[in-house]
Order: C-alpha cells, then structure tokens, then sequence
C-alpha cells in the first residue's frame, strides 16, 4: 500500500458554539494552554509522519495561515532581546517550505464537501483526515497509532479511530459494528449516523480521524446532500464501504471534543495538568478554587 504522506485538515467552520470569541478570530486558534486547536492536531500528524499539510480555509481564517509563516517583526524583536529559546521554539513549530497547502471552501455544505475541495492537492493516494475540533492525548499520537495498524493490513484498506461511549450519548455520534481483529485494528462491519440507543450497533464512535483512500472523491463528486442539506462524509464512506474495507482503531489515549465548550475547557485543564513546567501551580489553583 502507498504511504500516508498528506493530511486534511477541515478548518472552514464558523465556530458558532464559540460566538462571540470566535467573531473575529477563527474557533481553530483557540488555545489549549498555550498553543492554538490546530497547532496540536498538526503537532500530531506531523508525529505521524505527514509530509504535506493541506487546509480547506473559509473566509476570515487567513491567521491560520499566518500562524504557520514566518513572523519577521516577532523574530527581529526576539532576537534583540536575545529570547533564544522562543527563537528555537517558533522554530521548530513551523513546517518547512512548501508542507503547507491552502483551499477554499466556497459554500458551507459540510465535511464531505470540505473534503472533496482538497482532491486536486490529495491526488491518487491515500491520506489522513484529521479534525481540528479533536484533541487526542496520548503518548503516542492517535494518527500514529492508526498508521501502524493501515501497515499490518493487507490490500486497499480505510481505517476510521473510535472510542467507547456511554450508551446515553450513543445518539450524538456516528457508530460503527465491530468485525473480526486483525492485529491492533478490528473490520467494520457497518456504520450508523447517530443512532438511537437501541439500535445502535455498538457503542464505539467515530473519533474524527481517518485514513481514506482516494476513491472517496470520486464518491463525494456525486453523493446527494444528507442531514441538515450538507454533503455527509459518512453517507460516502458507507457507499465506499461496498467495494473496500474499512477497518476500526481504539486508540490508547482521551480525546476531548473541543468544538464544545465543556470539551474545550476540560482539553485545557487536561494539557495543563500533563506539563511539568506549570502542573504544580496549577493543581494548587484547581484546590483553592474547588475549596479543597
């Protein structure tokens, strides 16, 4: 199988669950600690491998493009005050010439239309999707986990992250029916947008991480609008899902659903808790303010 070169990342969302933070700047450069939504997610993919960075942009969000050039003013004035170590750090954060490719997303018509608008940069081969409203803590990074297990696999293959979920959230969710193992991955055997509880297939849910084949644009070109008149990427993974096999990840680690506000602030006290440069202080602010 060719290898997982080039990710997606879908950042053309208004982030209305954010209002009015996100009125003038883009939900995806909220900070977790101290670095934005989408620095992390491309923090893991570049863990992962990624060589080519491609982000399908809507109006208002050229500072996600900023955030990933060179700032000329900020390193002149770091290097006078001879802060080095935030010299090294802007540094190592930014991809290198060329990594980084940007789209629009004309229409607000979903994530398989988001999807769709990055085929001429994706190409014939297979690729990552990674959603910026997802956090995954883990030692070892979600999408790298998932590679391992897309190479022990023989043939075409689509692998989809998920996680357990209590049953009374089941219907929020997209589902999937859990197969025969193979190594760190299990086959899919079906997949469901938002159940309802008793029909839910299992109670492992897409986590917003994918490796796709390219077919799947081909798939999306065509496929009719879904719920809410939106071109669903799960609608045209199950029409894929006829003619190749798509294969589920539990992935070790948490994942915070920061596209809402109890996710994103609990994503904060999770980073926070985890760096040892501020973990101590912050724990004993945790205490004071609990009244511990």
């Amino acid at each position: 199988m060719k290898p997982i070169r080039k990710a997606i990342l879908p950042v053309a969302g208004l982030g209305t669950r954010f209002l009015p933070a996100t009125k003038a700047m883009p939900k995806e450069m909220l900070p977790v600690v101290d670095r934005p939504l989408i620095q992390h997610v491309v923090d893991e993919a570049r863990e992962a491998g990624i060589e080519h960075f491609i982000f399908v942009t809507g109006r208002n969000k050229a500072v996600i493009e900023d955030h990933f050039d060179r700032q000329y003013e900020l390193e002149v004035t770091l290097t006078e005050r001879r802060r080095y170590a935030d010299l090294e750090h802007l540094e190592r954060d930014l991809p290198s010439p060329g990594q980084t490719s940007f789209t629009r997303q004309q229409a607000p018509l979903g994530l398989g239309h988001a999807v769709w608008c990055a085929r001429e940069l994706v190409g014939d081969e297979p690729f990552a999707l990674l959603l910026p409203d997802v956090l995954v803590q883990a030692p070892r990074g979600c999408l790298a986990q998932m590679i391992d297990a897309y190479k022990e696999i023989d043939g075409i293959a689509n692998i989809i992250a998920v996680e357990e979920m209590p049953a009374d959230r089941i219907h929020m969710y997209g589902v999937v029916g859990e197969g025969a193992h193979t190594g760190k991955s299990f086959a899919i055997t079906q997949m469901v947008e938002k159940p309802t509880r008793e029909t839910a297939p299992s109670n492992l849910i897409i986590t917003g991480r994918y490796i796709l084949q390219p077919q799947i644009f081909s798939i999306l070109e065509s496929q009719s609008r879904g719920a809410g008149g939106e071109i669903q990427l799960t609608d045209a993974m199950i029409r894929l899902a006829e003619d190749q096999a798509f294969y589920g990840v539990k992935f070790a680690g948490r994942a915070f659903d920061c596209g809402s506000k109890i996710g994103f602030l609990t994503a904060n006290v999770a980073y926070a808790l985890a760096r040892r440069d501020i973990e101590p202080a912050f724990r004993k602010e945790l205490k004071r303010l609990l009244g511990e």
